[in-house]
């Protein structure tokens, strides 16, 4: 009867063990990337944080603001993460927005983005806008 017993007790502790280690699907978010580097290393960083940011729940929503010299990311001729972007816009729930007063004052014609990038009138009015709508903000940065 003892044995019993204990192997009960032995019996709870691992099946509570084991669902303690099964982390929960994480509630789905929203977050802003800031971009205003042409460092690859900077470039590169956000195109993974969207995988890994899209792995942990595919529902999460990322945009990524790119104003100054962070549209080189999306501008055809400049940036070597083409097949990345297209990639993340496909497969993630992703948009690409370039900043039009950046594009103005850096003579880039909406003709020169890569597919699918939009365009937003002012990049750090849209990462506000997004922040008062309850996003989360990252600064890309290496």
């Amino acid at each position: 009867m003892k044995q019993i017993f204990v192997f009960a007790c032995l019996s709870l502790l691992l099946v509570g063990a084991t669902v303690r280690v099964q982390a929960p699907q994480q509630k789905a978010y929203k977050v802003v990337f800031d971009l205003t580097s042409s460092d690859p290393l900077d470039q590169r960083a956000v195109i993974r944080w969207i995988q890994e940011v899209s792995a942990v729940n595919p529902k999460n929503e990322m945009e990524v603001v790119m104003y100054g010299r962070g549209l080189d990311l999306i501008v055809s001729g400049k940036t070597t993460m083409a097949s990345e972007v297209a990639e993340s816009i496909k497969s993630a729930k992703v948009t690409f927005n370039a900043c039009a007063i950046a594009m103005k004052n850096q003579q880039v014609d909406k003709t020169q983005l890569l597919p699918n990038a939009q365009i937003v009138p002012d990049g750090i009015g849209e990462i506000v806008a997004k922040q008062n709508a309850g996003w989360g903000y990252i600064k890309v940065g290496h």
